[in-house]
């Protein structure tokens, strides 16, 4: 019989997890949507609903996207009575539970766009969990409600 290197018992030992899908199988991305900018704006938020159907807490450690140079996990705190974005390390997503990403609370910051992104356009998010898993979602740009539009 073989020896087992280290790296056929480490494929064979996580490779169960792989399988099982992890975080990303139970998050489900309600409503995502990026806000569409004025030409010039260097950044822009991607929200959304996070649902965890899990019984176990998961936790949103990443977010990447080709739109953009930088993207980051922000919340926003209060400093002095002023509110300013700040990153944060990650999202919690509740068992059975949700996170509410939305303007003026947790968001995906996208940053240095590489390009202007006008309404109609879509942004592909990668969101990665706490075990590694990730899940693509896919976010139209859109103008929010209640936003002048330029003719």
């Amino acid at each position: 019989m073989k020896k087992l290197t280290a790296l056929t018992f480490a494929a064979i030992l996580f490779a169960p997890a792989a399988w099982a899908g992890g975080a990303a199988d139970s998050v489900t991305a309600v409503d995502p949507y990026v806000r569409a900018v004025p030409p010039g704006q260097p950044a822009t938020g991607a929200f959304m609903v996070l649902q965890n159907s899990d019984a176990k807490a998961h936790v949103l450690v990443k977010a990447d996207n080709a739109a953009s140079k930088v993207t980051e996990l922000h919340g926003h705190v209060n400093e002095g009575g002023v509110m300013k974005m700040r990153p944060v390390k990650q999202i919690d997503l509740p068992a059975k539970g949700e996170a509410k990403l939305q303007p003026g609370g947790l968001h995906v910051m996208l940053i240095d766009l590489k390009q202007p992104l006008k309404a109609g356009d879509t942004v592909a998010l990668t969101l990665t969990f706490e075990d590694g898993s990730t899940k693509e979602v896919s976010a139209p740009v859109r103008h929010p409600a209640g936003m002048m539009m330029s003719h």
